[in-house]
């Protein structure tokens, strides 16, 4: 928001923002003794997408810039893999997760092209 740098330019920043956003919104109605449990955890990994692929983007070297966006697409793994748990549980219903799951695939997918485009 402060800075004017180039990650912000990127296709996937925003999806992953919007996936974030809907990370947030869902977790909102999840029981309140999950508030430190799995709905920190979910928070922070939507969080740590985004953040991790501004900081790729802010690096020089390609085997960074490649790190971070591996840690980011890590990240989505991991709340999908919560997000699984969470219907299990029955803290979510599968049709509520529809935007949430669009926006995991289009990340996932872009940031495995650039993934294998950084070079």
């Amino acid at each position: 928001m402060m800075l004017n740098i180039g990650h912000k330019n990127m296709q996937v920043y925003p999806i992953a923002l919007d996936m974030a956003k809907e990370v947030y919104k869902l977790t909102n109605d999840f029981p309140a003794e999950e508030r430190f449990g799995l709905v920190s955890q979910l928070r922070r990994a939507s969080i740590s997408v985004c953040s991790n692929i501004a900081e790729g983007a802010s690096r020089k070297s390609t085997a960074d810039r490649k790190r971070f966006y591996e840690i980011s697409r890590s990240s989505c793994v991991e709340i999908d893999t919560q997000f699984e748990l969470a219907l299990q549980l029955g803290f979510v219903k599968l049709d509520e997760i529809n935007d949430l799951k669009d926006f995991l695939n289009s990340t996932f997918a872009l940031l495995s092209t650039m993934i294998n485009n950084t070079k």
